[in-house]
């Protein structure tokens, strides 16, 4: 497919944490004509997430923890039930996802198996991630996890059976996309029985 956009130019609004873009551009629509689009884009890296499951006990492994714009957006405590993820800084999505794992939940899992990737919020971030999934066994803990605190992580680490994961998803309980998206996996795949 040729390139529909052109004349494309960026005014840095925001550094403070990540990066904030003004965005201007030239897009070419279905007719061949051209109209101007001026759109902001959030750069926050790209990231990876995994979810730990057990067969044999029926069981999955997800964080708890405190997201201040789901607070600002009308969640109550604040508090998200998720898979473990981080942004990939300069690792690829396998070494960082091991290490979000170990540093988050405390398993140190031996085999992760990449299931797809995806853009979670591509009207306005740049953000593509990485979803993972691996078994885990009881002699892969290796620490209580909960994250690091120099990164200001207060992570609560949750063993759920994973029928009671997959119904908190009708219940509200469990809100976060990524998750939604690899407990229907799990399930879709027949990896772990409801």
């Amino acid at each position: 497919m040729q390139n529909r956009v052109k004349n494309l130019k960026k005014e840095l609004l925001s550094d403070n944490w990540f990066l904030l873009n003004k965005v201007t551009y030239d897009f070419q629509l279905a007719d061949g004509s051209w109209e101007s689009h001026t759109r902001e884009a959030y750069d926050r890296g790209n990231g990876a997430v995994i979810l730990l499951y057990n067969p044999d006990k029926k069981t999955v492994v997800l964080t708890r923890q405190f997201r201040l714009p789901t607070f600002i957006n009308g969640n109550q405590d604040g508090f998200l039930i998720e898979a473990c993820a981080g942004l990939l800084d300069d690792d690829d999505p396998e070494s960082c996802i091991r290490k979000e794992t170990e540093e988050e939940t405390g398993y140190k899992i031996e085999k992760v198996q990449k299931v797809f990737e995806a853009y979670m919020s591509p009207g306005s971030v740049t953000e593509i991630l990485y979803f993972f999934i691996a078994e885990y066994k009881a002699e892969m803990k290796v620490n209580e996890g909960g994250g690091i605190a120099e990164e200001q992580e207060n992570i609560e680490v949750l063993e759920l059976l994973f029928s009671e994961a997959f119904r908190m998803i009708s219940t509200g309980e469990i809100k976060d996309g990524k998750t939604i998206m690899l407990l229907q996996h799990l399930k879709i795949c027949a990896l772990i029985e409801l």
